[in-house]
């Protein structure tokens, strides 16, 4: 009786064995391969030109701490952005070259027009080339920097544009994805501008994939996203969102001293509870009572989005609905 109880046993366990070595063999050839060269998501990009135009000289766009931004010309006559990020370490496992891949395609799949498409990418060693369609308007923080020299104007107008077409690229991201993606990184440089100030964020979550990505600095995030206990989430990207629209409101930079005595948030708090909220206001935008009680309005939603309390903060997709709608009050 014995001998055939430990009989059934050996064969439940080495059936189960087998069963388990099975599923890995299969899990291990349906593993995606780690591709090498350019990965091109575009049909106007041919691996071997884009490799060749990256070995030429580029045109320098940009830099920042996380690498610089080129314009490029292929062999085709097409020009492209290319994003040159220092990772600072290089994935060795498989397992991570993998997991970057994966993200990287899902990237790419994104697809709104108030985002820049991932169009193709290079992973050389510790280096991540990151090629997307090319915008001849710039940054919006070159475009605010132009403003603040008195070289361009930008009216209420184009501002208010400007921050819809940000907000509906958040709602886009985190209601129309699945999974959904979160930003991570949204400040003025990663706000790119057609010649029709129409914006397309950059940089889309490459905090999170990328290694050693430095995210914005603090003036851009808020204090949860530090805290060894928070996390980052929607209402995060929804701080740095206030952070933008305060700046578009204002014409001020966060770090101006005029916007001292506490965070920007309180700050715009502190003169809506006095009744002077006009104050805060761009004088380059004054001088038309109807635009100036929607830009009012808009520094009441720029101080809720700054709340210190996520709970606080609209969500994207309640934002869409209350700058779309300024014009009515």
């Amino acid at each position: 009786m014995l001998s055939i109880l430990l009989g059934v046993l050996t064969g439940l366990i080495s059936a189960l064995f087998f069963a388990w070595a099975v599923r890995c063999f299969i899990r291990y050839i349906n593993k995606p391969p780690i591709l090498k060269g350019p990965v091109v998501f575009s049909p106007k990009i041919i691996p071997k030109t884009l490799q060749a135009a990256l070995s030429n000289e580029p045109q320098l766009l940009g830099s920042s701490c996380n690498g610089k931004y080129y314009k490029t010309v292929l062999d085709n006559g097409l020009t492209v952005a290319v994003k040159l990020l220092e990772a600072g370490s290089s994935p060795e496992r498989k397992s991570a070259k993998r997991k970057v891949q994966q993200e990287l395609e899902l990237l790419a799949g994104l697809r709104h027009r108030n985002l820049m498409s991932l169009r193709a990418y290079v992973q050389e060693s510790n280096r991540f080339y990151l090629v997307y369609d090319y915008l001849p308007g710039g940054s919006l923080e070159d475009a605010l920097n132009t403003v603040r020299e008195n070289q361009v104007e930008l009216k209420w107008e184009a501002r208010l544009r400007i921050a819809i077409g940000i907000v509906k690229a958040l709602q886009y991201l985190h209601f129309s994805c699945n999974p959904r993606f979160l930003h991570y990184n949204l400040k003025p440089s990663n706000v790119m501008l057609d010649t029709e100030c129409e914006p397309r964020l950059a940089d889309c979550g490459l905090a999170k994939i990328i290694p050693n990505f430095e995210r914005a600095a603090s003036i851009y995030s808020p204090s949860e996203s530090f805290h060894t206990s928070g996390r980052y989430t929607d209402k995060s990207d929804i701080f740095s969102f206030g952070v933008i629209l305060a700046n578009l409101l204002t014409g001020q930079s966060p770090t101006d001293p005029s916007a001292t005595g506490g965070s920007l948030g309180r700050w715009l708090h502190r003169l809506q509870g006095a009744g002077s909220a006009r104050e805060a206001l761009d004088p380059r935008l004054l001088g038309d009572e109807e635009e100036e009680d929607e830009m009012l309005m808009a520094v009441k939603i720029a101080a809720v989005c700054l709340s210190d309390s996520p709970a606080d903060r609209p969500s994207s997709d309640e934002l869409v609905s209350m700058l779309t709608q300024l014009n009515s009050f």
